[in-house]
This record gives C-alpha cells, structure tokens and sequence, in this order.
C-alpha cells in the first residue's frame, strides 16, 4: 500500500484518538491549529485537560518515536495550549501527553502513553 506523506500520522492520530477514547477519555478537538502550531489531540479526563502529542514511526526507525518532542516541539505545545485555553476559557488543570505508536505494516499499536510528559517550561 503506498502512503501519501502525513498518511501514517494521520492513522496514528486516529489510533491514538480510539484508544484514549477505550481508556475513558473525551475528545474535545484534534488537530487544533494556532497559528502554525498545530495541538494532535486535546481531551478530557474528567478533572484535567490533557493535550496529547501523537508520535508515529516505522517498526525499524532508528529513533524512538518518544525522541523526536524535544524543547522547541514542547514549547509550541504549550503556547498552542495556552491560546486554546485562553480561546475556550477553561478552567481546569493541563497535563501534557505523548502517546507513541509503531507502525508495522498496516497495522499500528500503541507502543507507549506517556502521561506527564513534560510540564510547561518556566519563562
């Protein structure tokens, strides 16, 4: 099967949606854009927003997916993050997500959740 560029990610993010909404959580948006920054998934967990980053890669990718959010991806996280916020006047804790998923084939899994992932970093 060939894959357009983005496709994988794109069915990851559609895994991912499915099983953050297996484990309970609601899906408030995905793919939220601002600006150029785009935030994968934002959901609910019921006490806490949880704005999840979706990691996508080839079973034999020499990086782990988990490795490729590095300080400047966490920091248009959170402003992104903090415009939705401000956006949709929430009022509730934040946490920050990174779910990572292989993909082998056709078939993709959730390889790691990582909640908490990162806190947002101090000005």
């Amino acid at each position: 099967m060939n894959f357009r560029k983005g496709e994988t990610g794109r069915k990851g993010e559609e895994v991912a949606r499915t099983y953050l909404q297996t484990c309970g959580y609601q899906i408030q948006h995905t793919n939220w854009r601002f600006h150029r920054y785009e935030l994968d998934i934002i959901a609910s967990n019921g006490k806490e927003l949880v704005v999840v980053e979706v990691k996508t890669r080839s079973k034999n990718y020499l990086l782990n997916p988990e490795d490729s959010v590095d300080h400047r991806k966490i920091r248009h996280i959170v402003a992104a993050s903090d415009a939705y916020v401000r956006k949709f006047q929430i009022n509730m804790p934040i946490r920050f997500d990174v779910i990572c998923l292989v993909k082998d084939q056709d078939s993709y899994t959730v390889e790691k959740h990582f909640e908490d992932a990162f806190f947002a970093p101090v000005r």
